[in-house]
């Protein structure tokens, strides 16, 4: 069984370029419940690969796309790599592309801001959200008496580098081997996830091998450089209060990189919330690490879209 989890052809892969690059995209289960899972860094659509199919079988179509300049997606022909560019990306392949009026998106990590985003930007496209794991703009009043509302500092080196310095990391990262073994890391002696959650065989190679490529890894930083250069934006990330889109909040609470009281900032970002719900011996990569508890309450959240599908 877990052969299947790494293969990277286990699923046909598709491509559209509504945005003058060629986006890649997994979808199963056409005609089902639209459901766009939004991989982070340093993810790309292979982290989904142990849930497509139970969520296809609970009746979503699964829409799993590479964000740009990443995994067998094109770079970003403005050289943008940006949370915004990507909100509008997706819009564009799910919305144009695919024709899908109304969807669920789901996400951590980098994903976790960039469907935020969709779900502001596109309030009457987006009917709920699944969210796990991720960046949340920081709500001084609502926050003030939480403690852990940010990351721990020993984790923020590799975020200050890719910030503040890309080019230099890339150029140290000279070699795909380089690259790969700085990627593996993170799934790794980082601790983002929970001990032993990548040790199967063949694991964290399926998920560093889309990095060797240094074009590519490069313009992954380019989330981060947005963080510090205003030059590296697009346009301004929507990342604020969100009262009206309905939000499912699962938090692995092994993860030594997001911000320890995730589960509660989160409770005050989304007005309207399910949960928050910890998930046992899971940390960063939920949809990885934690499966059956993504798909079952995924599937849970949404009963009421999938009867009859």
């Amino acid at each position: 069984m877990v052969g299947t989890h790494v293969d990277p052809a286990r699923f046909a892969v598709h491509a559209a370029s509504p945005r003058g690059f060629a986006q890649a995209y997994v979808r199963e289960n056409v005609g089902g419940v639209p459901l766009v899972c939004v991989h982070g860094w340093p993810e790309t659509k292979r982290v989904f690969w142990k849930v497509i199919e139970p969520l296809a079988a609970a009746g979503f179509e699964v829409i799993v796309p590479d964000l740009r300049g990443f995994g067998d997606s094109g770079l970003g022909p403005d050289g943008f790599h940006d949370v915004a560019s990507h909100s509008r990306d997706l819009y564009a392949l799910v919305h144009d592309v695919l024709g899908h009026d109304r969807v669920v998106l789901l996400g951590g990590d980098l994903g976790g801001p960039v469907i935020q985003d969709l779900a502001l930007r596109h309030p009457e496209w987006v009917d709920r959200m699944v969210l796990f794991n991720s960046p949340l703009p920081y709500l001084k009043d609502a926050m003030a008496t939480i403690v852990g509302t940010r990351p721990p500092l020993e984790a923020a080196d590799y975020f200050l580098r890719q910030g503040t310095d890309p080019d230099g990391l890339a150029v140290d990262l000279a070699t795909p081997d380089q690259r790969r073994r700085y990627i593996a890391t993170f799934y790794t002696s980082r601790f983002w996830a929970h001990p032993g959650a990548f040790t199967g065989a063949g694991e964290v190679d399926f998920h560093t091998e889309p990095f060797a490529d240094g074009a590519k890894l490069r313009a992954s930083f380019g989330g981060y450089e947005s963080a510090f250069n205003a030059a590296a934006r697009s346009e301004p990330t929507l990342l604020a209060q969100n009262d009206h889109t309905r939000t499912l909040v699962l938090f692995g609470p092994s993860d030594h990189v997001i911000y320890p009281a995730f589960d509660r900032m989160a409770a005050a970002v989304f007005g309207d919330h399910v949960g928050p719900f910890l998930v046992r011996d899971c940390g960063h990569f939920v949809p990885w690490e934690a499966p059956h508890a993504l798909v079952s309450g995924t599937t849970m959240f949404c009963g009421d879209l999938l009867v009859g599908r």
